[in-house]
């Protein structure tokens, strides 16, 4: 893409960010804009629609901005696939829309071969109030907000191998909103670096984060949950080629540590659907964060720490 030389677009392209900023004309605000659609990850159209819809919000609040609307972006079959379905995919778009406190104000759709969902999300920050992907600091500590696995877990619902309680807790993972994270990571003042555990997987995203921030990451793995069951499925190669193409990308910038074997690396960079946030928190700040985020019903863990270096460096034992 061509490089935007407009002095008010504050976040574009360049660092892979989650979301664009758009400075607005004499005002300290800023807008922020993202879309984020995808084929069905779960068989129910409802919940399909809530996860598809928490994932397009994710990124709002991982710029550490508040949601303001959102639009509908549908691809359906219409002669292959009832109406009434999408109505319930539609449903589910709009309760996750009511959960983060912004109206869907309208739509586009299109007949196609194959179901898409999901949505273009405007918000709105203060200008210096964005977070970033980058900017994490030597000393600042790693804080990850959801477990990972659902790209493995989804490729096990799709083989028809997931267990009745690995199907409950992932749709309910994925279907959770960011909201509570975002708002509490912002408020905090104490955040230099803010992102999205989502497609790229944890390693993926970390990467970003290091090699936009100019420094190497250290991710504790012991410390980083990951939902039960994952490890078992990764061992018997249920993984989605997203994951295992992430990993192929990244694995030339990482440091394993010799306990971190084959099965353990595909899980750390699991493509994620609507994942945690991954946070650089300040190192004297970061117990008082943990403890907001936990007030807040976030279950935050820290699972590392900045360090200097040439990036793009993770380090992961």
């Amino acid at each position: 893409m061509p490089e935007v030389k407009d002095p008010r677009a504050l976040v574009g392209h360049s660092t892979r960010d989650d979301a664009a900023v758009y400075a607005l004309d004499g005002s300290d605000d800023a807008v922020v804009e993202t879309v984020d659609f995808f084929t069905p990850v779960v068989d129910d159209p409802y919940w399909f629609g809530r996860i598809a819809a928490a994932n397009a919000f994710s990124d709002i609040w991982a710029m550490g901005a508040r949601p303001l609307f959102a639009l509908n972006l549908v691809g359906w079959p219409v002669k292959t696939l009832p109406l009434d379905m999408l109505g319930e995919v539609l449903r589910g778009g709009a309760e996750s829309a009511r959960l983060a406190g912004a109206p869907v104000l309208g739509g586009h759709s299109i007949d196609d071969p194959e179901p898409k969902y999901g949505m273009a999300v405007t918000g709105i920050v203060k200008r210096d109030r964005v977070l970033r992907n980058v900017g994490a600091r030597p000393g600042d500590r790693l804080v990850l907000t959801k477990p990972l696995g659902s790209g493995i877990a989804t490729t096990a619902i799709k083989r028809g191998i997931a267990s009745p309680a690995l199907v409950e807790r992932v749709v309910e993972l994925m279907a959770g909103l960011n909201r509570a994270a975002g708002e509490a990571l912002a408020a905090s003042g104490a955040v230099h670096a803010l992102t999205d555990v989502t497609g790229f997987g944890l390693l993926g995203h970390a990467w970003e984060m290091a090699e936009g921030s100019g420094v190497a990451l250290r991710l504790r793995v012991a410390a980083i949950p990951v939902l039960d069951g994952i490890a078992e499925l990764a061992a018997k190669d249920v993984v989605p080629g997203g994951s295992k193409a992430n990993l192929a990308w990244v694995e030339p910038n990482v440091e394993f540590g010799a306990a971190v074997g084959p099965e353990l690396r595909i899980v750390l960079a699991d493509a994620q659907t609507n994942g945690g946030l991954l946070a650089a928190v300040d190192g004297a700040r970061a117990d008082g964060v943990l403890a907001a985020l936990r007030d807040a019903g976030v279950p935050a863990v820290e699972v590392g720490e900045v360090l200097p270096g040439e990036p793009p460096r993770l380090v992961v034992s």
